[in-house]
């Protein structure tokens, strides 16, 4: 299953992130989740901590923040390059 922060689906109802973005990176996170294959799109890891490692999916201009529960992604953080790191921990 695939969750995204309430952030994230506000921020795509005012149109900050491009329909059509989100689509394409839903997708991807719905092939992610029944392949459990990374290697299927352009994902990086990033920084372990005790509890998570996290991962960041790159659909052009825009970037993914994500993690791994119980089978489950969380989407943390979806936006711009620019922007997307600053909302991430």
């Amino acid at each position: 299953m695939i969750y995204f922060e309430n952030e994230i689906l506000k921020n795509i109802e005012k149109r900050k992130v491009p329909v059509n973005v989100f689509e394409h990176i839903n997708n991807a996170f719905i092939a992610i989740d029944r392949t459990k294959d990374l290697e299927l799109f352009d994902i990086k890891k990033l920084k372990t901590s005790e509890k998570r490692t996290y991962y960041r999916l790159r659909k052009g201009k825009y970037r993914a923040i994500f993690y791994f529960e119980n089978k489950d992604i969380y989407v943390i953080a979806l936006d711009k390059r620019s922007e997307v790191y600053k909302k991430w921990p």
